[in-house]
């Protein structure tokens, strides 16, 4: 039996590993797939810090090791680098503390400790900004055009979904869209070819938003965002990478290739739409799937229901805590989640299409205790979860950026080794100590 077993190799798993191979504990990195790092490695490159004052440890040594966004390939080959001693194994041994590191939460799911899935309703925890949103809220993701969601027959087009109640500040289990974040370039591009199901029609939504803002950006495309030429494309604008049919709920309990196959699909396509002349897939980036990304950007999965659950309060007023273990900084940032349409009455009325869900609240730096990462005694005393850490959806949001996976992951599996060590439960750690550890190795506590 293993002190540690760390349950996938996303950067915040990495970050743990290290952490509590460094302490002097045995550990197991349990990693089905051939990649190492998650979204860092997996396109999520140009990734989002907020207040750099905040960012330490083990995040802080990796972006000095990478000079900051680095490319695909260059992140993998870093982490890897950063495992000497480790145990990189396809399943999860027996071990004396676990640490789930997924960004879904299967393991804390597995072992029957109770989580949360998606948005909330306002009132579960007096949130200001939980719950469903204002179709109509003017935002870069946004229509600023008014565009019809039917064609020519009456029918619905495309990636528009039926219209809904506004039932605001309701929740309804949504999650935020998923999508694959591409690393495309001029030099000596793979170009694209057309995707088998190509069918401009699909994208007749996309085109009259093209005519009607001809020079709104639609892809964020960069020369030399990254080293060599490269750029990381996220999602811009209001019909972008991002996949807003609702197929991500099936994602958690169902078939989760059937689901990555139907992002993959619809970015190809996407793509080949869209995409400038010259642009391409990177040769040097996924050579193992044809330059196409290897990991699906999952924005949020299952969220624990453990010791403290940190909600948009906690952000908003930067709430002291005695445990904290990290800091996080980003705004509150919810993506779009539905494109959806309504009837404008100020126009006789005349149907129009709307993205639903984004929302982005800036916050100070604020602190996350220790009971973020540990179950309740009842339901667990072995396991800690970084990534699917106990919080509400909003206050999730702000802390599902990778720099503050990966505090939290070096916070882990530091508290993880002690607790093997000692013979303790997770919740009985020693957390002042815990606190000087990670101090001593570079982690920022308070500002």
């Amino acid at each position: 039996m293993t002190d540690v077993a760390v349950f996938r190799a996303t950067a915040a798993g990495v970050a743990a590993a290290v952490a509590a191979r460094d302490a002097g504990a045995s550990v197991a990195l349990a990693e089905p797939t051939t990649h190492i790092g998650g979204m860092v490695s997996g396109g999520l490159s140009w990734t989002d810090v907020g207040d750099e004052r905040a960012l330490g440890g083990f995040a802080r040594r990796f972006y000095d090791a990478a000079t900051y966004f680095p490319e695909p390939h260059v992140a993998e080959s870093i982490l890897r680098g950063m495992l000497d001693g480790v145990d990189v194994v396809d399943d999860l041994p027996e071990a004396a503390v676990y640490v789930d590191a997924s960004y879904e939460g299967d393991l804390l799911a597995g072992r029957g400790i109770p989580f949360a899935v998606g948005r909330e309703s306002r009132s579960l925890y007096g949130e200001r900004w939980a719950g469903t949103q204002p179709a109509y809220r003017p935002s870069k993701h946004n229509f600023d055009a008014v565009l019809s969601p039917f064609d020519d027959e009456g029918s619905l087009l495309p990636h528009v979904q039926e219209a809904t109640p506004d039932d605001l500040g309701e929740g309804d289990g949504a999650l935020m869209a998923f999508q694959f974040r591409v690393c495309l370039t001029e030099r000596d591009p793979i170009p694209f070819e057309e995707p088998d199901g190509y069918d401009p029609a699909e994208f007749t939504l996309l085109d009259r938003y093209r005519a009607a803002r001809p020079e709104a950006p639609l892809m964020g495309l960069v020369r030399d965002l990254l080293p060599n030429g490269k750029c990381d494309v996220n999602s811009i604008g209001p019909f972008s990478l991002n996949v807003l049919d609702g197929s991500n709920r099936g994602y958690l309990d169902g078939d989760r290739e059937a689901v990555r196959a139907h992002h993959l699909e619809y970015t190809k396509r996407f793509l080949f739409h869209v995409a400038p002349a010259g642009w391409g897939l990177c040769a040097d980036e996924f050579e193992d799937t044809g330059g196409w990304p290897h990991q699906l950007y999952v924005r949020e999965g299952r969220r624990m229901l453990g010791d403290y659950v940190l909600t948009e309060h906690d952000l908003v007023e930067s709430r002291p805590h005695r445990d904290v273990v990290a800091l996080g900084s980003y705004n509150i940032d919810i993506r779009e989640v539905a494109r959806t349409w309504r009837l404008l009455p100020e126009y006789t009325p005349t149907p129009a299409v709307f993205n639903e869900g984004y929302l982005s609240v800036p916050v100070p730096p604020y602190p996350v205790p220790y009971r973020c990462l540990t179950p309740r005694r009842e339901d667990a005393t072995d396991l800690l979860a970084p990534v699917a850490l106990s919080a509400s959806h909003v206050a999730f949001s702000s802390l599902r950026m990778e720099p503050t996976w990966m505090m939290l992951g070096h916070a882990a599996g530091a508290a993880a080794a002690q607790a093997a060590r000692r013979g303790v439960a997770v919740q009985d750690v020693d957390v002042p100590l815990l606190q000087q550890s990670l101090r001593e190795q570079g982690q920022v506590l308070a500002l």
